[in-house]
């Protein structure tokens, strides 16, 4: 199921910053996110719809300075070819609502091999 809503009406739901991070693609500055070194148990969500996107136990400290993931959960997430700055990175969004989350790396540390880097202000969460 999608989740679209015009540029007038995500202003209307989303503060400045996750509008310019969830519809404009921007990024949060590194060490600043809510979520970086947050380790609860639960559910990560996508600010803008609410769809579940990470388990708390696919999180990872990647000394990055943001929040970072070595899974989505299935079937959640669109990865897209992202060409800007110069360089080749995959984009993740949020499969309901196209909400830019951050981009996902080949670099994982652990068996997947991935690290999802995720702006904070994209998403919520959702304590067990």
């Amino acid at each position: 199921m999608s989740t679209k809503k015009s540029e007038k009406e995500w202003k209307q739901i989303l503060s400045e910053e996750e509008f310019y991070i969830l519809r404009e693609k921007g990024t949060e500055r590194p060490h600043t996110g809510k979520f970086n070194l947050h380790f609860e148990e639960g559910t990560y969500t996508c600010k803008g719809c609410g769809t579940a996107l990470f388990e708390s136990d696919s999180k990872f400290d990647a000394h990055c300075g943001w929040p970072s993931f070595d899974q989505a959960i299935p079937d959640k997430i669109e990865y897209i070819k992202d060409t800007s700055h110069g360089r080749i990175r995959t984009e993740i969004v949020c499969k309901t609502c196209d909400g830019h989350l951050g981009h996902v790396f080949n670099d994982g540390p652990t068996d997947t091999g991935l690290r999802y880097c995720v702006n904070s202000v994209s998403i919520d969460f959702n304590k067990e």
